[in-house]
């Protein structure tokens, strides 16, 4: 017990002679900013690819939301497609607070921004990325697309977005 009450009293004094204002070098403080830089330069990037791949996955379950919802229209309706409007920000019909098919229309996280809810009326999907809208519907078939996406729902490459963003 005496023992172990000398050490005690020992630690007690070096602590007591240490000096009370050592604190970290200023080598030992530029290693951890170092570290943290490099440990950020990792991190960051998959971050950001981590969120270009969730708005691609949203962007297509959305894309089969709307597929599905101009079905099940389609066979409630004998055969007649939705009357969608180009250029409008809805899908008419089927999307809305009163409708039974989607509370609220989709947006194309792909694209972003403010026409990522836009629907544009033609009959063939993109071939170049851009963000004029959101989605393509086809009124002669009732086919839809996404945006950005070529006719296989694969995404098209926004590295080459052209002059005003069209296709």
């Amino acid at each position: 017990m005496t023992r172990a009450l000398e050490h005690l009293l020992r630690c007690r004094r070096l602590r007591r002679n240490a000096n009370p204002h050592a604190g970290f070098t200023l080598i030992e403080i530029l290693i951890v900013v170092v570290i943290l830089g490099i440990l950020a330069a990792i991190a960051i990037p998959q971050f950001a690819r981590a969120a270009q791949d969730s708005a691609l996955t949203a962007t297509l379950v959305d894309l089969g939301k709307i597929r599905r919802a101009v079905e099940v229209y389609k066979a409630r309706n004998q055969d007649a497609l939705p009357p969608i409007v180009d250029g409008a920000l809805d899908w008419g019909p089927i999307t809305g607070h009163n409708s039974e098919y989607m509370q609220a229309p989709p947006t194309n996280q792909h694209v972003g921004g403010a026409n990522g809810r836009k629907v544009t009326v033609r009959n063939s999907p993109d071939t170049a990325y851009h963000q004029d809208y959101g989605w393509i519907f086809d009124p002669s078939n009732g086919m839809v697309w996404a945006a950005g996406f070529d006719q296989n729902d694969q995404p098209l490459s926004q590295s080459a977005v052209p002059p005003g963003g069209n296709n």
